[in-house]
């Protein structure tokens, strides 16, 4: 198998790893790509960035009110 941030995982494909990655592992090498995309463009000033492990999100909160999010208009 392979072994990705401590963690051994079988040859083949892996639909999501721990981290929100999508991976296929082989004898030669262990390729991912990621099963989020990151925001770039919101309110610096009033919001954060948040990771959600349980969604493979980023979700963008207001710093005053966590529990209200912020809007983003442009991700990578």
């Amino acid at each position: 198998g392979c072994i990705l941030d401590g963690k051994l995982y079988p040859f083949g494909e892996i639909a999501r790893t721990e981290n929100c990655f999508r991976c296929s592992c082989s004898k030669d090498a262990m390729r991912c790509c990621s099963l989020f995309h990151t925001p770039i463009g919101y309110d610096k000033e009033n919001c954060k960035v948040v990771f959600n492990k349980k969604s493979c999100d980023y979700e963008v909160v207001q710093k005053s009110d966590p529990s209200k999010e912020c809007f983003v208009y442009s991700r990578v």
